[in-house]
């Protein structure tokens, strides 16, 4: 159980970095553009956390393992791309898992530092989306936290569990696997069936040739 924290957020590392690889080859970026992905996107992350709860030098610049298996997640992707992509929406299934454990682990190292139940859940969220936002940044796209179904949410339902399990003194395994199963199918349920948080909607003016107009200055466009 001492090696489960340190078990998971390696897990969680391989796998968002296999999400960055893999967004990457779609984009057919050379190898060192996979590679570089695949570190963003597996260890933005915790990188953040760590920092933010004073744990320095971060666990991916401290540690070789998290470099190492990002660089093998990165390696994998490019010459097994085409493996990989016959899975079903593989980048969605690499997300969420990687999402899921990033929250569990994000939430569990602030408490283990004396942070309030507030900020560690919170600190769980920042870890998991973390590393989908470097990658999307990365390849110049919004992040999928600021557009997708319920993406945040699942990271927060997983921090969520694994405070109350902690103030309620539960065991940890249990409750690190309820939370860990709870992020993952809110994520891939609200994937495959649409369940997103009210977007934005902002009316635009037309003239009456129909044309869009800028009511800030009346410009046509």
């Amino acid at each position: 159980m001492d090696k489960l924290p340190i078990v998971l957020d390696l897990t969680g590392t391989f796998v968002f970095a296999l999400s960055g690889a893999l967004a990457g080859a779609k984009r057919e970026l050379d190898l060192f553009g996979v590679l570089v992905l695949a570190f963003a996107a597996g260890n933005s992350g915790g990188i953040t956390r760590d920092l933010l709860i004073g744990a320095v030098p971060p666990g991916a610049v401290g540690d070789w393992r998290y470099l190492g298996v990002s660089l093998l997640a990165g390696v994998v992707t490019f010459f097994f791309s085409p493996l990989i992509v016959r899975m079903s929406n593989p980048i969605l299934i690499f997300d969420a898992a990687g999402l899921a454990l990033f929250a569990v682990t994000g939430a569990s190292k602030a408490l283990s530092f004396g942070l309030n139940p507030v900020m560690a859940a919170a600190l769980g969220v920042v870890t998991g989306i973390g590393g989908g936002m470097a990658r999307d940044v990365l390849l110049a796209e919004i992040p999928t936290v600021l557009r997708a179904e319920l993406y945040a949410v699942a990271a927060l339902a997983a921090a969520a569990i694994v405070v109350v399990g902690h103030m309620l003194r539960l065991p940890v395994a249990p409750v690190t696997a309820l939370a860990l199963i709870s992020c993952f199918l809110l994520r891939v349920m609200a994937t495959r069936r649409d369940w997103r948080l009210p977007a934005a909607k902002v009316g635009v003016p037309r003239d009456p040739n129909g044309a869009n107009v800028d009511s800030r200055d009346g410009e046509r466009f």
